[in-house]
């Protein structure tokens, strides 16, 4: 009796662990795939998918062996009763036509009768289709929803499932086979079929090629129809590599057609010969590596984005490697296996020739890491647009998020009509126009106001072209306003950009320029041309500098001016840095000529505006004009007489003061920009929207960004949550919140670090 009780505790505490093995030797092939096994039932209406409910034919404890070995068959609580059917099961070829319980099957490609051991010799073949055992009627209604239940378990099979189930799966055989919406474990109970077919006869010629044809023609079809599905994703194209191993000459051609696959088969034989011929690794074999070791994994963008980060990953690669990188043979023998879906199959040992296994290198994964994790952040705002519910890579947001390489080799229409239509407007205003007209190149609605999101599309969008804008909120410390204008110029900035100090200085000394030139609401030429002296004549600025500050110059003078602020800041200044500030403004003021009483009355009212004394201006006009570094002359060239003012070499060189008066004045009273525009916000306030146990889940799952399926069930069952329920729950909080989902469930659980930012945002 303790004997029997300490085998049920050691069998309970073995499902416990794994929820899976039939053996010992199983275990170790089933468990690694436990977490993908559970994900690809979710959509079963089973209550749990847990194995902890499977029922067991049969376990015994051998004194000869160190462990106990079980048979576990997963019926969630249906006994398995014996079959009255002693026909011997048969394999039903593609043309071959049966009805079976009423239902009439147009085509085979499944195993029938009642009796044949599974491949690993414990229990029933799982897809073997028992006429004798009792099944539901067929459905009155051809548009009925599919019957499933509890006994369409962690492993189902055709002997385990209910009466039901059988019906269902038997009329989902007897359709074209393509409903997506079937559960998909009625979809795994036929593909154990060809499992076998293929396995147990793979050294044999019972399976001729047009068979064997028709069967990967049959497995890639479902891949496709079922390929939302990531488990039968995984385990179809893993079989479908397994197949063009055994017969390689028959599939050769076919190759591209297998879907990438994770630890895969020919991408180790394919690595290990190309180092054993001491080739390069090329870029696709790179990314091939990358995929496929256990050292790194895809991070959210590169797996949604997959062909983006796949041509990015090409571009980056090419431009640290070349052609690719040297990898030398190592010591560690290649051995290849295939992990069977089905529970009634082993794990299937490939023979292979003697060669070295250079997939389990870190050396080359430590290279490739880099790359992908730019790659990755180089698409992050791309994928997270995606993510949103009702978006589309078609969108222009979408387009102005890719990286300017993919942008040029999409050949977007959107970018080339944009590019001309701001090439006219360079040529023929002067680069200027307004933001109302700049949107509406982006196809969508006219925003209320241009903030972070906004500005960035405006900026893409210019930047996919290889045109400028000013102001550029990165280097002219100014705003764009949605009722404003903006200037567009060529080239743009350029990638690298990085203004220097004069750049900083002489925009700031441009702005005050501007604000004196526009306080009569009319800019003469004279002073737009004295302004431009600052940017012309300044040696430190590149070209591509001062190609920015002129566009940004034709900005101010076309903008409003805003001295919000400045009054309280300009009292703060220093004697001589109110001297300088008064002398540069009358100087930009008399630039065209005329020392009138209109122009008097301006400096005055800028005087004010700026909280200073405007009973000064008559003296320090007098004094600026009559000092002997400054004339005011006759021009000669004019038929009518004009005053013209020559503007001090020191104002034009103001930022290699020694005293550096200029710079700390102007820094001082420009600190701070024009008020940002108000975001517009939801008029409704949005609680957190998670019960305590769903928050303190989420909150567990933020410390890292992957996590097994097992540690995630062992979180929620600490907190009595089912995983599958806890996960879609929180989604469903995200997508009220940002529109798009936090959590993803790929056998492993991912958390969208960049959506994290976005909901505490």
């Amino acid at each position: 009796m303790e004997y029997f009780l300490g085998a049920i505790a050691i069998y309970i505490g073995y499902l416990w662990i794994s929820g899976t093995s039939k053996s010992n030797t199983v275990n170790k092939s089933k468990t690694r795939n436990a977490p993908s096994q559970t994900s690809r039932h979710r959509t079963s209406s089973s209550a749990s998918s847990s194995v902890n409910t499977s029922s067991v034919s049969s376990f015994d404890c051998s004194d000869d062996d160190e462990f106990a070995t079980f048979t576990i068959e997963t019926s969630f609580g249906y006994e398995l009763e014996e079959s009255s059917n002693k026909q011997k099961g048969r394999w039903i070829g593609e043309s071959e036509q049966l009805t079976i319980n009423g239902r009439k099957l147009k085509r085979g490609l499944f195993y029938f009768g009642g009796v044949m051991n599974s491949l690993d010799g414990y229990g029933i073949e799982p897809s073997l289709v028992d006429e004798k055992r009792p099944v539901s009627k067929p459905p009155l209604n051809e548009n009925a929803e599919t019957h499933s239940d509890e006994s369409l378990g962690y492993w189902p099979s055709y002997a385990s499932l209910s009466q039901g189930c059988r019906g269902a799966y038997l009329d989902w055989l007897a359709s074209e086979r393509s409903n997506p919406n079937i559960p998909i474990g009625y979809v795994f109970i036929y593909f154990y079929g060809f499992e076998r077919r293929i396995i147990e006869n793979k050294a044999t010629s019972d399976v001729s090629d047009p068979e064997f044809i028709a069967i990967f023609d049959e497995v890639l079809r479902l891949n496709k129809v079922f390929s939302a599905n990531r488990s039968f994703n995984r385990y179809s194209s893993d079989f479908l590599e397994l197949m063009a191993l055994f017969r390689p000459s028959l599939l050769e051609y076919r190759m591209d057609e297998i879907p990438d696959t994770h630890n895969a088969l020919s991408f180790k034989i394919k690595l290990a010969n190309t180092v054993v011929n001491d080739q390069i690794v090329g870029v696709k074999l790179a990314l091939a590596w990358l995929k496929n070791t256990f050292e790194y994994s895809l991070k959210m963008p590169a797996r949604r984005c997959e062909e983006e980060f796949r041509k990015l990953f090409e571009i980056r690669f090419s431009q640290k490697f070349g052609e690719g990188i040297s990898v030398k043979p190592n010591k560690t023998k290649l051995r290849l296996s295939y992990n069977a879906a089905s529970n009634g199959i082993h794990g299937i040992d490939l023979a292979v020739e003697e060669l070295p296994d250079p997939s389990i290198l870190k050396g080359p994964i430590k290279k490739l890491i880099p790359i992908a994790e730019a790659c990755t952040e180089e698409l992050a705002s791309y994928s997270r647009y995606l993510g949103k519910a009702d978006t589309s890579k078609n969108d222009i947001a979408a387009l102005m998020l890719l990286p300017k390489e993919l942008v040029n080799e999409s050949n977007s229409p959107v970018i080339g009509e944009f590019k001309k239509w701001a090439e006219q407007v360079i040529e023929n205003q002067d680069g200027l126009t307004t933001v109302k007209e700049f949107w509406s190149h982006t196809g969508m609605p006219f925003p209320k106001g241009i903030n972070k999101k906004e500005h960035e599309l405006l900026t893409n969008l210019a930047t996919k072209a290889n045109i400028g804008i000013a102001p550029d909120q990165r280097f002219h410390q100014a705003k764009v306003k949605a009722d404003g204008n903006i200037v567009l110029f060529t080239p743009a900035h350029g990638e690298f950009f990085e203004p220097s100090q004069a750049f900083n200085q002489v925009s700031l000394a441009m702005r005050l320029g501007a604000m004196v030139a526009t306080i009569d609401g009319y800019v003469d030429q004279e002073e737009k041309l004295v302004l431009q002296k600052l940017v012309d004549q300044d040696e430190n600025m590149s070209q591509s500098e001062k190609n920015s500050l002129k566009a940004y110059l034709i900005w101010r003078l076309n903008s409003p001016a805003n001295t919000a602020g400045l009054k309280a800041r300009i009292e703060k200044l220093k004697t001589n840095e109110i001297e300088f500030l008064k002398k540069f403004m009358i100087s930009i003021a008399l630039a065209d000529g005329k020392v009138d009483s209109t122009e008097i009355k301006q400096i005055e009212k800028l005087y004010t505006s700026l909280g200073l004394d405007r009973s000064l201006v008559t003296s320090d006009i007098h004094h600026l004009t009559s000092s002997s570094s400054r004339t005011i002359t006759r021009s000669e060239s004019s038929d009518t007489s004009a005053n013209t003012f020559k503007l001090d070499e020191g104002i034009l060189a103001m930022h290699e003061s020694e005293t550096s008066d200029a710079k700390t004045m102007l820094e001082n009273i420009f600190a701070v920009d024009d008020e940002p525009e108000i975001d517009v916000i939801s008029e409704q306030a949005e609680s957190d929207g998670l019960d305590h146990a769903h928050k303190e889940l989420f909150d567990t799952l933020l410390s890292k960004e992957t996590w097994s399926r097992n540690e995630v069930n062992e979180f929620c069952g600490k907190l009595s949550l089912m995983v599958d329920g806890a996960i879609e729950t929180i989604n469903d909080w995200a997508y009220e919140k940002v529109d798009a989902p936090v959590l993803d469930d790929d056998g492993d659980i991912y958390v969208d670090l960049e959506i994290v930012e976005e909901l505490k945002g």
